[in-house]
Formats: structure tokens, sequence, C-alpha cells
């Protein structure tokens, strides 16, 4: 009798351990970043307000044009946010590595402010380089008003899940976003003390490399977060969650057991319809089953397809061209070991 009761036991126990994390809450996705693909979702392109998960993209513009040392002397415009601050004065100087972490680790809107004002010219310009920026990311479903999320004097930031886990995963790419956001605390180099970082992820899931939390009374809560176990890294982002850290830390546990990173096609020279290709470096997708890639040409482009979204694409090259780029990533990989 003994024997059937564990064995029940433990078929009872595997299948709740498959089971999926339940999702409470508006909008969510979990997307693989390195290659943008879904793994699965919910209300994947629902508009609405973000609040300051909007500051992911005011961190990357301003990275994108700033210069970390630069030091600026803080304005009026810090008398135009409100909420959520940094407590930086009128006739202070500060610099844009100090800005950043505290638009980042405490969602500081006057943060925000000196950063748009002082990267743009102006806080309008700077919001059209955000505007242009998420055009040139495919973020076809976002618009952006402000650099700080607010929402209480118009619609604020409109985005979808999908759109914000796009944001995220290019800004995976640099480093110096991934420096900052995966910091517990940072200690200004002004002196004017340490900031925590506000999202808890980092301290309470060990494979949790970066985030940004938000929060207005019209958005309600969003999220994003980033992870990282056996090579897969992967985005979740949250809309209106009431328990979005936990269901953060659930649902990367779920994934990191479903999916795995698995080969799609090794870098090399690739000859397609009589025309020579370089794919710069081993091409993965995040998936639960081996699949073959696939190719297809469109003119002078070569796409990669793994068994359903595109993963990859390339420009041709001339022979030489090619056979010269592929000997020096190769002579590359050997000087570093």
């Amino acid at each position: 009798m003994k024997k059937y009761l564990c064995i029940f036991l433990c078929l009872l126990f595997s299948i709740i351990n498959v089971q999926a994390v339940d999702f409470q809450g508006k909008a969510y996705i979990v997307m693989d970043s390195y290659n943008q693909t879904v793994l699965e979702g919910k209300n994947q392109d629902y508009v609405q307000s973000v609040a300051s998960i909007s500051k992911i993209m005011t961190a990357i513009v301003a990275i994108e044009n700033g210069n970390l040392d630069d030091e600026y002397e803080i304005g009026e415009e810090v008398n135009q946010a409100w909420g959520s601050g940094v407590y930086i004065h009128i006739g202070d100087h500060i610099n844009l590595r100090d800005l950043l972490h505290g638009l980042l680790l405490r969602s500081g809107n006057d943060a925000a402010n000196v950063i748009a004002k002082n990267i743009g010219g102006d806080i309008t310009t700077f919001v059209k380089m955000m505007n242009e920026k998420a055009q040139a990311l495919k973020m076809t479903h976002t618009h952006f008003s402000n650099p700080t999320g607010l929402d209480e004097e118009d619609a604020g930031n409109q985005s979808t899940v999908y759109d914000m886990a796009l944001l995220m995963s290019y800004c995976s790419q640099n480093s110096i976003f991934n420096d900052i956001v995966m910091k517990e605390s940072y200690k200004r180099e002004d002196g004017g003390g340490t900031w925590q970082n506000k999202n808890r992820l980092l301290k309470e899931y060990e494979y949790c490399v970066g985030g940004k939390t938000g929060f207005t009374k019209k958005a309600k809560r969003t999220l994003v977060t980033r992870a990282i176990k056996n090579d897969v890294s992967l985005v979740i982002v949250t809309f209106n969650c009431g328990n979005d850290f936990e269901f953060h830390q659930k649902k990367y546990e779920e994934c990191f057991e479903k999916y795995q990173k698995i080969l799609v096609l090794p870098k090399g020279i690739y000859q397609y319809h009589g025309h020579s290709f370089l794919i710069d470096k081993d091409l993965y997708y995040c998936g639960q089953d081996q699949t073959k890639a696939t190719l297809q040409q469109d003119d002078d482009i070569l796409s990669v397809y793994d068994s359903k979204d595109k993963i990859y694409q390339v420009q041709k090259e001339n022979g030489i061209q090619t056979i010269f780029r592929y000997w020096l990533i190769l002579l590359g990989e050997f000087v570093n070991g």
C-alpha cells in the first residue's frame, strides 16, 4: 500500500511542477532577449500608459547620445517633475552617470527631466528622440509624450508589453545599461549618498540581472525584468499585476525548466543561390525541441528562420570581403582564447 501511495505522490508532484504559473493581471509577455522571439504571453498588443518603465527608453537614448562624465547644472526643469524623485535642486551640479543611476534605480522624475533637457537641448526635442528610437526598434504600438512616465496631465507614454520587451531586449545589448540596472545599490559620485534599487527581484531571485519598476494610478503596476540561467536570457513584462515580483520569479523558473538554448546554425560562410553570405555568430533560439534553420533570400538580403521566427538577416557581400571578415573573426577568437 505504501509503495502505491509513494508512486501516486510522485506523479502528483510531477504534475504540479509542470503546471503553468497563473497570471492575474492585464497583460504579460515572456521574450527570448537573444532574438526577440515570444515564448508566451497574454494581451501582448494591449496599449496603455506604461508609467516609469518608460525610463528604460529615457536611459538608452541618453546613453547613446551623451557622455557619462558630462556634468550638468540643474535648472528649472526639475520643477516640472513631481512624484518619485532623487531630490536634486536648482543650482546643483551632477554628472550623467549619477543621473542615470537615479533614473533607473530610484525612478527619479527630476533626474529624467534633467537628462532630457541636457541631452536633447530641451525636453520636447528629447521626447522626439525617444519616439524616433521607438520607430527604429519597430515598437509600432508605442508613443512617448514625456521622459518620466507621468500620466496625470495626459495619457502618458503609451505602449504594449511586446514593445517594452523589444526595448528591454535591445537595451540588454548595451554594457552601460546592464551595469546600471543590475546594481542593488549605488553610491553617488557627487557625495550625495547611496541609492537602493527599487527592483526587489535583484535580491529575491539570483538569476535576475536587471529591470525597471513603474506605477501610477492610471497605469497601475508595470514591471520589466530580465533573467539569465543556463545561457538562456529572458525578458518578462507585466501590466497591472498585483503580485508582479512573485509572478516574474515563478514564471522565470517555469520557463527555464521548459526551454533551452538550442543551436540552429553555426557561424560560417554560406553559399545560397550562387551568392556568399557570412553568418558571423552562432545562431540560437530558445525552445523545447530541435529545429532546422531555413534560409530565404530577398534581393541582397539573406534571412535565417527557425521553425517560425526570423532570427537573423545578413547583407550579401563579395566573396573576398566575406572570406576576409570571417578570417578576422576566427583570428579574434584565437587571440582571445
